[in-house]
């Protein structure tokens, strides 16, 4: 890890200063004021660690200038010391590095969940329903709330796809690492003959955009109705209430059917055409430093195999950090799926800190 200099710190102590008394000069109008407020709640968790940072060297150097001196007692004294401060000020140097890496602006925001069964046929459809439950006990875990947005249910149970929005603090920086293939590898309940199936699943984090980021044209949309179909009570086959939404730019199809409500449906068919197109416009940026990301975790690629699923084993493997954890029981319960996603973040920290400038 690169060592954070002391002009580093100083610029962040000197900006510390120079916003605080912005702040408190009382001559900011409104939108200044809204836009130094919200420089200065960012910048104030990095000033505090900064200036541990700065504490601590200062009190090693006045350490290493004792042990350098000639009273016997101070040395003593210092040598007792000085392993002690050297470990705590590795360790601030390390929270101070961690904030000092370049955030993701969708980090704090809400998610769209899709799951799509991939090959596997009704197993693959079943293991979709799995992850959901999974990742819908994850959330409940967090204090997060989901809200099912559309289902294509499969006739064994499962999904052939289903879309949710997960709603919280921080959902996107903690499942932003989940998209790509999951597979799964176990004994159907149909198969008599006890072998092992390989199935697959495509999942998708997308991080919810805000209005200003997403400018979607009226006339660049194609809004088709329809009739629900599949189970959903009786309304299903007496009205038009299933919409599906075609953005002509780019050929995205949305569709949404589940709400009775036609107006409903095509507010949250919107809403997940909006963050895929969100996702498009991120993904055209982040390819211009495709480079950088190869040595991150989450490359986004959903055609990526990042996780596999071992029922007879008991295991689940992360092939991105060659994790395995045997305890997949309670990782598909939702229970235990925050060490896979704790590891995955802790990957990506280290390989970032790497490469930081101090």
């Amino acid at each position: 890890m690169t060592t954070i200099t002391p002009q580093r710190i100083a610029q962040i102590e000197a900006r510390f200063a120079e916003l605080q008394a912005m702040m408190a000069s009382g001559n900011l109008d409104g939108d200044k004021f809204v836009e130094v407020s919200k420089e200065y709640a960012e910048i104030e968790p990095v000033a505090e660690a900064a200036a541990e940072v700065q504490r601590l060297r200062d009190e090693q150097t006045g350490l290493q200038e004792m042990l350098a001196g000639d009273d016997a007692e101070m040395k003593a004294m210092a040598a007792d010391e000085v392993d002690d401060v050297k470990k705590a000020l590795e360790k601030a140097e390390h929270a101070l590095a961690l904030k000092l890496l370049p955030r993701d602006s969708a980090d704090d925001r809400p998610a769209m969940l899709e799951i799509r069964a991939g090959t596997g046929g009704d197993e693959a459809a079943l293991f979709a329903g799995d992850l959901y439950r999974m990742y819908s006990r994850f959330a409940d875990e967090q204090g997060w709330k989901v809200e099912l947005i559309s289902a294509n249910a499969s006739e064994v149970g499962g999904f052939k796809e289903v879309v949710a929005n997960i709603n919280g603090k921080g959902v996107f920086a903690k499942l932003k690492f989940e998209s790509g293939v999951h597979r799964v590898q176990r004994v159907p309940e149909t198969e008599s003959g006890g072998r092992i199936h390989t199935s697959a699943a495509t999942v998708a984090i997308l991080p919810e955009p805000e209005e200003v980021d997403i400018d979607i044209r009226t006339e660049d949309l194609r809004i088709d109705t329809y009739r629900a179909s599949g189970a959903g009570g009786q309304h299903v086959n007496k009205t038009d209430s299933a919409i599906r939404i075609t953005h002509l730019p780019t050929g995205l199809v949305v569709q949404c059917q589940d709400g009775k409500s036609q107006h409903k449906n095509k507010a949250q068919a919107m809403k997940v055409l909006a963050a895929r197109l969100y996702e498009q416009e991120r993904d055209a940026v982040q390819s211009e430093e495709a480079d950088a990301r190869k040595a991150m975790v989450g490359s986004g690629d959903r055609s990526e195999r990042i996780r596999t699923y071992n029922y007879p084993q008991g295991r689940v493997t992360d092939h991105r950090i060659n994790l395995t954890l045997h305890k997949l029981p309670e990782i598909v319960e939702g229970g235990a799926l925050g060490e896979m996603v704790d590891a995955l973040i802790a990957e990506d920290e280290a390989s970032r800190l790497a490469n930081l400038d101090g």
